[in-house]
């Protein structure tokens, strides 16, 4: 809840102000897009419509894309807009809308990445044990918890940081609503405000990173005792779930775990994060896993097939 502020919208200045470099963003923007919503859409309708979708894998890997499909729809065209016009007004309810979109999918996606971690580690490691420890139901559940435990740390999110109060300046040196560029437009002391974000955002993000890369080496040193079959399928599974680790979280460290202090590159490092990863996730799963690859080919097939019969 905003009170006693004088300042009643935002400017965002943008990712650039030159015209031309304005198309290119535009283009980059709007393409990026597409490309998210159309692989991540392809993972989805393929995963539902197949037998795969019962297993835990496939049901973690739906939700993902999922996840990234609203993340970038409740981002992206705004900010791919914003890219035609010269000045970007923002009301606060609409900034308010931004950052909790930002840190509700991206928490989500975090804690997904984890349970795609934990599922990996029980098929790996505890193969007997797998259909009955990540049945359908229990997976449920702990998506379930995924999404409250998201609402959970976004809710908590805008209200430290957008409780605070502007009386101007009112424009904000990004292409997007977030905490560290709203900080410094607050009219107060935020060392508090800001040392709450940074152990609430920072901590979610360095913790679980930490904890996904030693579950992963775990996983990979069991390997030694797998056939050498076992070996290749799961090293490519589980080399996957790293590469995605990596990129999403190298940014997402870099940008919530440090002091309320801003740099040039934190806007394309926010580009990254937030264009680059959701394109990026569909094509790694698809064309490092043969099983989505074929359920793919099958589901063309079929929808070739009915087209051809109409």
């Amino acid at each position: 809840m905003l009170l006693n502020n004088n300042v009643t919208e935002f400017i965002l200045l943008g990712l650039t102000q030159d015209p031309v470099k304005k198309k290119t963003v535009f283009a980059f923007f709007l393409l990026s897009y597409i490309g998210t919503l159309l692989g991540n859409s392809l993972i989805i309708v393929t995963i539902k419509t197949s037998r795969a979708f019962g297993r835990s894998m496939y049901f973690f890997l739906f939700h993902l894309s999922l996840s990234d499909t609203h993340f970038s729809t409740s981002i992206a065209p705004r900010v791919i807009m914003d890219t035609l016009l010269k000045n970007s007004p923002i009301s606060f309810s609409e900034c308010k809308i931004q950052v909790f979109s930002l840190h509700f999918f991206g928490c989500l996606e975090i804690f997904i990445l984890i349970l795609m971690a934990v599922d990996c580690y029980v098929a790996i490691c505890k193969p007997l044990h797998c259909m009955s420890m990540m049945n359908l139901q229990v997976c449920s559940v702990l998506v379930a918890v995924a999404w409250v435990g998201a609402c959970v740390h976004s809710l908590a999110q805008i209200s430290l940081a957008l409780s605070l109060p502007f009386c101007g300046p009112d424009v904000i040196d990004h292409y997007l609503c977030d905490l560290q560029p709203l900080l410094k437009l607050a009219c107060t002391d935020t060392y508090v405000t800001n040392l709450l974000l940074v152990s609430n955002s920072g901590a979610i993000c360095t913790v679980s990173f930490v904890m996904l890369i030693f579950s992963y080496v775990i996983i990979l040193h069991s390997l030694r005792n797998h056939s050498a079959e076992g070996r290749k399928n799961a090293l490519s599974t589980c080399i996957s779930h790293i590469i995605v680790v990596i990129f999403f979280f190298g940014p997402c460290m870099f940008i919530y775990t440090r002091p309320t202090t801003t740099f040039p590159m934190d806007k394309m490092i926010t580009v990254f994060y937030m264009f680059g990863t959701p394109l990026i996730n569909p094509l790694i799963y698809t064309l490092r896993n043969a099983e989505v690859k074929n359920a793919m080919r099958k589901l063309w097939r079929k929808k070739l097939i009915s087209d051809d019969q109409r």
